[in-house]
């Protein structure tokens, strides 16, 4: 029996002056950039890294980003859809971004940038995935505020009634969990870096934030509701398959990072 529900019906919009508007989302979004560059710029102070570097790397990272979850939305949720009309994979501002496909974004376009600057592959995403946890944190908030990507019906308290998409009933607030999740895969990490810095072997951290990280999406998964109307008749959902090689691949890297030798920047 439902006790008690959170209705949510917030406008996505900030504000709006004729056809230009501020969404939460594209806000929280940014957030995650400025708030990643600010503790990127501490770590890159605490290793003695030129200061510039950190405005090359800010770039190649909102541009892996962004290139990445778009494509890993239209490549995998719609894919007939996106390839029938290729020019609309560019309309970022109808919606549909894809967290595993900002991964593979990310780590192409870290390659490129560790090439360029010299510095160890590894190195850099170790780093890089610190910030990349807190950035999932205000991600998952912006769509919280689109009310979009929410669980199943529930009858616990904190239930949200999603107004917006017409539900009359509460569902899981999954955004929030996995906002919840990353923040504190964000807190943890963190602190193995401040605690342990430059004696951590190349790979640790990045193995671990694959494993974290892709291991709460996959549980999460469970209690959502299907993005695509594909995922209806499936045992696991996109989400759940997508999230399985990212777990293997972080277990391969930390088993392989416990026996290297601690390689140089």
């Amino acid at each position: 029996m439902i006790i008690s529900a959170i209705i949510w019906n917030v406008d996505p919009e900030i504000f709006r002056i004729g056809s230009f508007a501020i969404r939460w989302y594209g806000l929280l979004f940014a957030l995650g950039f400025v708030f990643g560059y600010i503790i990127m710029g501490s770590i890159f102070k605490k290793e003695k890294i030129p200061p510039k570097l950190l405005d090359t790397l800010t770039m190649y990272m909102v541009i892996g980003t962004v290139a990445g979850a778009r494509l890993g939305h239209c490549l995998f949720y719609e894919p007939e859809c996106y390839l029938s009309h290729p020019l609309n994979i560019l309309k970022i501002w109808e919606g549909g971004l894809a967290s595993h496909g900002a991964a593979v974004g990310i780590l192409i376009a870290l390659y490129f940038f560790s090439r360029k600057a010299k510095k160890s592959y590894l190195w850099i995403i170790d780093r890089v995935v610190i910030v990349v946890a807190l950035a999932g944190f205000f991600i998952r908030m912006g769509n919280l505020m689109n009310s979009e990507i929410f669980g199943v019906e529930t009858s616990l308290p904190w239930g949200f009634t999603f107004v917006r998409w017409g539900e009359t009933v509460p569902k899981h607030p999954t955004q929030i969990y996995e906002a919840l999740s990353y923040l504190l895969i964000f807190v943890l990490l963190f602190a193995i870096y401040r605690r342990k810095g430059i004696k951590l072997k190349d790979g640790y951290i990045f193995g671990l934030f694959l494993i974290l990280l892709f291991s709460a999406r996959f549980l999460i998964e469970f209690i959502k509701e299907p993005q695509v109307g594909f995922e209806d008749n499936m045992a696991l959902n996109m989400g759940q398959l997508l999230s399985i090689p990212f777990v293997l691949l972080g277990i391969v890297i930390l088993i392989r990072s416990k026996k290297q030798k601690k390689s140089n920047t």
